[in-house]
């Protein structure tokens, strides 16, 4: 049993680190708190290619190991979240590309993609669906007999890279009529420039600044049948519950990196912060507090890096990015409040990084499903005898 990572993976790992020590720490509290767009990152990690983590070399991609895939997001999760949140959608997207599309659209999208001259994300959440995603609304119906392309309606919220994202997949009903519902639902990849595409607001957050999340407006909008993802219609939902395993095991490195992050700059504070003529981690509450947050912090680490190498196995990974998911973003949230606590009244200020890691962590429990939901596909899992533990 090797807890280690490869050679080739440590080399990957401290590449990121030290792009994000250069490019990221540098900037992320004034680009954070004025609502600047990354641009110069997001060119950065274009020339590194990470735009194409999930698209195999034969189109121009990296096409990592699942491990790597979560170092990536750890990494630049420990400088800046919303960083990692322009990555992940899109990662997302081009796994369902590869893996669901046709010869024709892997050919046409996955090389600009991958260089990050296209950039996508994923169109799933409505105002009135988020969880129940067999509950949404957008339909889209053909334009006639034997037409060759769908009008589509609808809205859909929360989209990550929504300004940015051509095309987009959108999770629509083709057939409105279906029981149950998933049998009717479909993917359409809609380019950003088609008449009745309008993005129409950005919504004001919290917390994971640097890329935006917005709601979309659909309106008799045409796509071309050849845009359908898979060429057949009736396997949205099964292309998107495959694809949300992969972003499962981004949300949880994401929230690796936030829990690490709160870590590390706790105990730095306790280093050479004084209180009594001491360093405050001499005392003992303070080492309790960092003590529990390491604790949760390398557990974590081992259950997304189990996750992902589960999935490197070949695997379906549903409960185990579902525990990662959960245990991780839980433990995000527990760090950065504790780290709040070390820090006293500096954590509080939005001149410390702290304040900040306070603000992402809570997004990561509900992002890609909320933790409720996954505590129920664990126990399915582990009641139906697919998923076994001990």
């Amino acid at each position: 049993m090797d807890f280690s990572l490869t050679e080739e993976q440590k080399l990957f790992r401290d590449t990121l680190r030290d792009f994000v020590n250069k490019e990221i720490r540098p900037v992320a509290q004034e680009w954070e708190a004025s609502g600047r767009y990354p641009t110069e990152i997001v060119d950065g990690m274009k020339e590194m290619g990470l735009f194409g983590l999930t698209v195999p070399e034969e189109y121009g991609g990296l096409g990592v190991d699942m491990v790597s895939f979560a170092l990536v997001f750890e990494e630049i999760s420990k400088g800046w979240m919303g960083i990692a949140g322009i990555l992940g959608s899109h990662s997302l997207a081009c796994w369902m590309i590869n893996k669901h599309g046709t010869e024709e659209q892997k050919a046409r999208l996955l090389p600009d993609l991958a260089a990050g001259r296209r950039r996508t994300g994923i169109g799933l959440t409505e105002p009135g669906a988020g969880t129940d995603l067999q509950g949404i609304s957008t339909t889209a119906r053909l334009g006639g007999e034997h037409s060759d392309y769908y009008i589509v309606n609808g809205s859909k919220t929360w989209i990550t890279n929504a300004r940015h994202a051509d095309p987009l997949p959108v999770l629509v009903k083709t057939d409105p009529t279906a029981t149950p519902a998933h049998k009717g639902m479909s993917v359409l990849l809609i380019d950003a420039d088609t008449p009745g595409f309008t993005v129409s607001r950005d919504l004001p957050k919290l917390g994971y600044k640097g890329t935006e999340s917005c709601e979309i407006v659909l309106d008799d909008v045409r796509v071309p049948k050849e845009n359908l993802l898979g060429g057949v219609e009736g396997r949205g939902m099964q292309q998107v519950l495959g694809g949300l395993e992969v972003g499962r095991i981004n949300v949880a490195a994401r929230s690796l990196g936030i829990a690490q992050a709160a870590y590390d700059e706790a105990l730095g504070y306790a280093a050479q912060r004084e209180a009594f003529g001491k360093p405050i981690h001499d005392f003992q509450a303070v080492q309790l507090k960092l003590a529990e947050m390491a604790i949760k912090v390398q557990a974590s680490r081992l259950l997304v890096y189990w996750a992902a190498s589960q999935a490197d196995a070949g695997h379906r990974v549903d409960m185990e990015a579902g525990m990662a998911k959960t245990f991780a973003s839980e433990a995000a949230m527990e760090c950065a409040l504790t780290s709040m606590q070390v820090h006293g009244g500096y954590g509080y200020s939005k001149e410390f990084v702290v304040e900040r890691l306070f603000r992402d962590a809570p997004l990561m429990s509900i992002g890609e499903g909320t933790n409720d939901i996954m505590r129920t596909v664990i126990a399915k899992a582990l009641t139906s005898g697919k998923g076994v533990i001990g």
